[in-house]
């Protein structure tokens, strides 16, 4: 396997920069989910690790050498994509094939690795079918192993369970983790879906406009998101932002008072998690003054004002709270997250 390095890749299309000197290095062996809105840059970055695009600037490395100027065949990768992109004319054994015959394997070593991801990906029946015989998740199985069956050094996924319903999704979803983990293929894996990047991920680098906003385990973005817009991106629902006046270093909410980092000025935006609150009486904490009660299931959203500003918050589904309701809520001090107003960029936490 290998790792890979990216090095202030610039793109332009003309006068429009799609990349703006992104770097990441994916270590080996390393699971990392590149995860954005439309039009953030993430796919283009895949396609020029790839090959199949041209950076305008910068290096990327792969191993130990760099692979800029390259051909894709030359560069020790595999590529899955968001079609499945399997040849309806040959079977499931000669499309998981198709790679090793490309590189002029023996026929010995095609049998062999071709069984081998056959069995990784559970596919092993439909070896003789051809690809109108099989359904939408065992087609995508075939994508993977024929990607997997040359033993790539890196792995690059674009979007490859987005055509799935969700339930298959879920299912297919539990399978690549556990396929690559046995594998332990150096991967970078293209989504918007917040929820694939989350479950499948060793790290994930959030893109928007063309950047790398932050990257890190998926729980430490989830906690303490670099940005305003990586905390409204993550998370269902979205990170509540709620600005607040700072009096004498401290944000004030009912009986409760919380400090602020030392650098905030006379206002700051307080980033709260939906989960990261308590039921209180309504003068204790922030008043919440409820537009809309939703009974989930497993819980209670609620969606509502905080001092004028939309917010929604996730209570336990025994709770009893209805539209119309005046409540309070009482934050985890640990649970907040500070951020300037005019960068949307966080502070370090504030001291206790």
């Amino acid at each position: 396997m290998a790792n890979i390095i990216i090095d202030r890749i610039r793109k332009n299309f003309g006068t429009f920069q799609a990349l703006k000197e992104v770097s990441l290095t994916v270590n080996d062996g390393e699971f990392v989910s590149l995860l954005g809105p439309s039009g953030c840059g993430k796919t283009t970055l895949l396609r020029i690790i790839a090959g199949l695009e041209s950076e305008s600037a910068g290096d990327i490395r792969i191993g130990d050498r760099s692979v800029v100027g390259l051909q894709p065949k030359d560069r020790g990768l595999a590529m899955v994509f968001q079609n499945y992109a399997v040849f309806p004319h040959m079977t499931v054994f000669e499309n998981v094939a198709f790679g090793l015959r490309m590189q002029k394997a023996d026929e010995a070593r095609v049998s062999q690795q071709v069984k081998k991801a056959a069995a990784l990906l559970h596919i092993e029946p439909y070896l003789d079918r051809y690809p109108n015989k099989l359904s939408g998740g065992q087609r995508q199985r075939v994508a993977v192993a024929r990607a997997l069956a040359v033993e790539p050094k890196v792995l690059l996924m674009d979007e490859p369970l987005s055509n799935l319903d969700a339930l298959l999704r879920l299912e297919m979803r539990t399978e690549l983790k556990t396929v690559l983990q046995s594998s332990g293929t150096t991967t970078i894996y293209v989504t918007h879906d917040q929820t694939e990047a989350m479950g499948l991920s060793d790290r994930i680098a959030v893109m928007h406009d063309g950047q790398i906003e932050q990257v890190g385990h998926p729980v430490d973005i989830y906690n303490h998101p670099a940005t305003r817009f990586v905390g409204g991106f993550i998370g269902n629902p979205p990170m509540n932002f709620i600005r607040m006046p700072v009096t004498d270093g401290h944000v004030i909410a009912g009986s409760e008072r919380f400090s602020v980092p030392p650098q905030s000025g006379p206002e700051i935006i307080l980033g709260l998690r939906g989960e990261a609150v308590v039921l209180a009486p309504p003068s204790e904490g922030f008043q919440m003054r409820v537009r809309v009660a939703e009974p989930m299931g497993s819980h209670l959203l609620l969606t509502g004002l905080i001092e004028n500003q939309p917010v929604r918050v996730i209570l336990p589904a025994a709770e009893k709270v209805a539209s119309g309701d005046v409540i309070g809520l009482k934050p985890d001090p640990a649970r907040i997250s500070w951020l300037a107003p005019d960068s949307g960029k966080a502070y370090l936490a504030a001291a206790a």
